[in-house]
C-alpha cells in the first residue's frame, strides 16, 4: 500500500494525465516503470539520484540524457525531475503503484485477479470478464493465474472483494457449516 506521500505525487500526476490533450496515461505508466527498472538495474543511477550533494542541475542533465535515449515523454521526464528535486526518488515504486490505482479509479476501471485451477480458454476468459463487468458496472482489467489446489472453478478478486467459485472454497464453507452444527 503506497504511503500518503506517494499518493500525493500519484494524485498530482493523475490530474495532469487526465486533462484533455494530455499524454496517454498508459504510456506514462509504462515509461515510469521503464525508468524504475533502469534505476533498479543501474547502481550508478541510483546513487546519483539519491545523493543530496549532487546538484539538481547535474541530475536533471542526466535525466534528460536518459529520457532522450529511452524515448520518455516530456510529462514523464518532468515528473521524474520533480520527484528528484523533492528527494522522493526512493518512493518512486510506491508512487507508480498509487498512480495506477488512482488512474484506474478515475477512468472507471476495476482491476481483477482471476485464479483458476487450470488454464482458461479465450471463451471462458471473455465470459468471466463480461460477468465481472456486469457485476461491478465498470470496465475490468484482468490478470490470470493458476492454482491447482483450487481443485476446479475460479476465484476472482477485485480490490478487497472476493468471488470464490472454486471447489476448494465450497468444501471449506461446507466444512465450516458442518463443524458449526456439531
Amino acid at each position: 500500500m503506497p504511503s500518503a506521500a506517494a499518493f500525493r505525487y500519484a494524485r498530482a500526476l493523475v490530474d495532469v494525465v487526465t486533462t484533455p490533450g494530455a499524454a496517454d496515461p498508459k504510456k506514462i505508466t509504462a515509461e515510469l516503470k521503464q525508468f524504475e527498472t533502469l534505476m533498479s538495474d543501474n547502481a550508478e543511477l541510483r546513487i546519483l539520484c539519491a545523493t543530496p550533494a549532487i546538484a539538481s542541475s547535474s541530475k536533471h542533465a542526466v535525466i534528460d540524457q536518459i529520457a532522450t535515449a529511452a524515448g520518455l515523454s516530456a510529462t514523464t521526464r518532468n515528473f521524474i525531475k520533480v520527484v528528484l528535486d523533492r528527494d522522493r526518488i526512493s518512493i518512486l515504486p510506491e508512487v507508480i503503484d498509487g498512480f495506477e490505482t488512482l488512474l484506474n479509479e478515475r477512468l472507471g476501471i476495476a482491476v481483477a485477479e482471476i485464479t483458476s485451477a487450470r488454464a482458461l480458454d479465450d471463451t471462458e476468459k471473455t465470459n468471466l470478464q463480461s460477468a465481472l463487468k456486469t457485476r461491478t458496472g465498470r470496465q475490468v482489467q484482468v490478470t490470470y493465474s493458476q492454482d491447482p489446489s483450487l481443485i476446479a472453478g475460479v476465484v476472482a478478486r477485485i480490490g478487497s472483494t472476493v468471488y470464490d467459485g472454486s471447489v476448494r472454497g465450497q468444501l471449506d464453507r461446507l466444512r465450516a457449516e458442518l463443524s458449526g452444527r456439531a
